[in-house]
């Protein structure tokens, strides 16, 4: 097959969990015989080469959204440029990541004749944004869904949103099919040590979190966990690695509760979030909710590392059978220092959730989930197929849609 996928977001820069999935993608399909392009917009000052396996269509501009995601907000393309590209190309199949994300799926779905895949990560259910978002955008997403042979979605956290809103036959007939292909993680990088450090020096534990530095993320519920444990063990450290808005919070309330051996480290490179994550004597990620997976939760388990996780709608798909003992709900200050403590002392479960963990990524390593999304992409082609058929052949889809949207400019003009 000929498939492009299309990110929203910065492929450029550094990588957030939507990007990963992509690159991981491109690379597996390509690797079993298919050729495989990588469609997104030129973000803002961008002025490298562009890479033969990326097709780059408009520009971007920088926003911060209120859904849990931050990156390049995508301005409207030519549609002439569109169409030039797509009929260079001549896709099979197109997938599009996050296709509510303005503004590269609603700019290139009418000149497409190829079959459509709609992949969502984000969870809006349960965060902010959920409340305006699907008011303000759901007649866009809806001309969008009427394109789509297929949708996927990470876990069910970001198909609610689909699901509650749908009310035609045919987004019945989507949601009714939807596939779950969970994020995945690379087995042959993330991997156990055969011989763990301890991260802050002898006699020593150390909790780390890896992620962002957001409210969402519940590390100062973390903070506060942490201060109840420090005076019965002196020894205890904390490694927080990562940036976002809430880290000046952060270091109030690391100063305001008496934190001690508290570090604050920043971006860290992918190998050494590989050494916080495969030497940690506990890995906490206690966010609050906005979280529709948990490729960090992945990691931390390919590592071999006990881990604690909030209880919230993404982290639960991961978290399943013996790993909800990892599950806390990160508010509840009192317990979770309790099982922060158990996890941090009590040898014979800490071996049995490393050997769970091991056992349990497995299945989300990433040749078996390009595997899945291959699978996806031929059940679209044969609906593809049967819609064509129907239609006549040729373009004549293409065509009542490319008419739609000009008229619909006009509208607007």
């Amino acid at each position: 097959m000929k498939i492009g996928l299309v990110c929203p977001y910065n492929m450029f820069e550094r990588a957030g969990g939507v990007q990963q999935v992509v690159q991981h993608l491109h690379d597996g399909l390509t690797k079993k015989g298919h050729t495989v392009k990588i469609i997104t917009q030129r973000p803002s000052g961008f002025k490298g080469s562009v890479p033969d396996d990326y097709i780059l269509l408009g520009i971007t501009r920088d926003f911060k959204g209120g859904f849990g995601v931050a990156g390049n907000w995508g301005m409207p393309v030519n549609g002439e440029e569109i169409e030039q590209a797509l009929d260079r190309e001549k896709f099979d199949v197109i997938n599009f990541h996050e296709p509510w994300v303005p503004i590269l799926a609603w700019s290139m779905l009418p000149y497409s004749a190829a079959a459509h895949v709609g992949t969502f990560h984000a969870n809006l259910i349960d965060n902010i944004a959920a409340k305006s978002w699907p008011r303000i955008f759901t007649p866009y997403a809806r001309g969008i869904g009427a394109k789509m042979h297929l949708l996927t979605a990470v876990s069910p956290a970001p198909a609610s949103l689909l699901i509650s809103k749908a009310s035609k036959k045919w987004e019945d007939d989507l949601i009714r099919n939807i596939r779950y292909i969970p994020n995945g993680v690379d087995l042959k990088l993330y991997k156990p040590f055969k011989k763990r450090q301890p991260l802050s020096g002898p006699n020593t534990k150390t909790v780390v979190y890896v992620g962002r530095l957001d409210r969402r993320k519940g590390i100062h519920w973390l903070l506060r966990a942490f201060a109840q444990l420090q005076a019965d063990m002196p020894n205890l450290h904390l490694i927080v690695a990562g940036e976002g808005s809430y880290r000046t919070r952060l270091l109030e309330i690391v100063k305001t509760e008496k934190i001690h051996n508290a570090q604050f480290v920043g971006y860290v490179t992918d190998e050494e979030k590989r050494r916080l994550l495969g030497n940690a004597d506990v890995v906490c990620a206690p966010a609050l909710y906005g979280e529709s997976f948990g490729i960090v939760l992945l990691e931390a388990m390919a590592m071999g590392a006990p881990l604690l996780a909030g209880n919230n709608l993404g982290y639960i798909n991961i978290m399943t059978g013996h790993g909800r003992i990892g599950l806390i709900d990160p508010k509840a200050t009192v317990d979770f220092a309790n099982r922060l403590n158990v996890f941090l002392t009590d040898e014979g479960l800490r071996k049995f959730l490393r050997q769970w963990n091991l056992t349990e990524v497995k299945k989300y390593d990433y040749p078996k989930i390009v595997d899945q999304y291959e699978a996806a992409y031929g059940e679209a082609l044969v609906k593809w197929r049967l819609e064509r058929h129907l239609n006549g052949g040729n373009g004549k889809h293409v065509r009542f849609w490319q008419i739609r949207r000009r008229l619909a400019l006009r509208r607007q003009s």
